[in-house]
């Protein structure tokens, strides 16, 4: 047997509802997307796909849905998106109706612009070297010094944004959360929370918000979340 499946779970829908849908890989990004789509109340159906059990490694019939192979991945009035800033960035605009995003052209806009980039061109990319480097054993050694202090450094600057607010931007859940959220959660699986206690309140909060529950019990197992 192929070590992948896919199985569609498809929502009950009105006829003529659009439908969103999710290619959705487990343990991966792709869980924010489902998400997402919760606290918007948007229609989707989720095609899942499953890693392999030895490699960690998306199936090969992700490259149908695009060239790349990775996930998330989504289609949508015939058009396929992928990254996860895009992604959210997208169904934000074309699916939010004025919601979890500051509007256009406002000083609060721009500054939410600069964390859903930050969240994958700058944060992440400690923690993913932690993943790879912590597989070489003592061949990783040398580089674990530049690693631990990169990985503080940029969850001590969330922890530094998140004093004194519940959100990023403040009061309000927005999409930025959303997108950063994975940093969050690569973090706490690594131990690297107990310095940070405003991250760690603020991941434990998200994680409580119902619409995360209910993309948690339709996305099937997920590694990074609490309890």
């Amino acid at each position: 047997m192929a070590p992948w499946r896919r199985v569609s779970q498809a929502p009950v829908l009105r006829k003529g509802t659009p439908m969103i849908v999710v290619h959705h890989l487990n343990d991966s990004r792709s869980q924010r997307v489902l998400w997402l789509l919760e606290e918007l109340g948007a229609p989707y159906e989720i095609r899942r796909y499953e890693r392999d059990a030895v490699t960690r490694l998306a199936p090969p019939e992700l490259k149908a849905v695009h060239p790349l192979g990775k996930s998330p991945v989504i289609t949508d009035d015939g058009r396929t998106v992928h990254e996860s800033g895009a992604i959210i960035d997208y169904l934000i605009r074309r699916h939010g109706g004025g919601r979890l995003a500051p509007a256009a052209g406002s000083d609060a806009y721009e500054i939410y612009s600069q964390w859903m980039h930050y969240a994958e061109g700058s944060a992440m990319l400690p923690l993913m070297l932690q993943l790879y480097v912590g597989r070489l054993g003592e061949a990783g050694a040398p580089l674990q010094p530049r690693i631990d202090s990169e990985i503080a450094n940029h969850v001590g600057y969330i922890d530094q944004a998140l004093a004194g607010r519940d959100w990023l931007l403040g009061a309000e859940l927005t999409g930025a959360d959303i997108q950063l959220s994975f940093v969050g959660e690569v973090a706490g699986v690594f131990g690297r929370l107990a310095a940070f206690p405003n991250v760690a309140a603020w991941v434990e909060r998200f994680q409580a918000r119902p619409a995360y529950r209910t993309a948690l019990e339709k996305g099937g197992a997920y590694s990074f979340a609490r309890g």
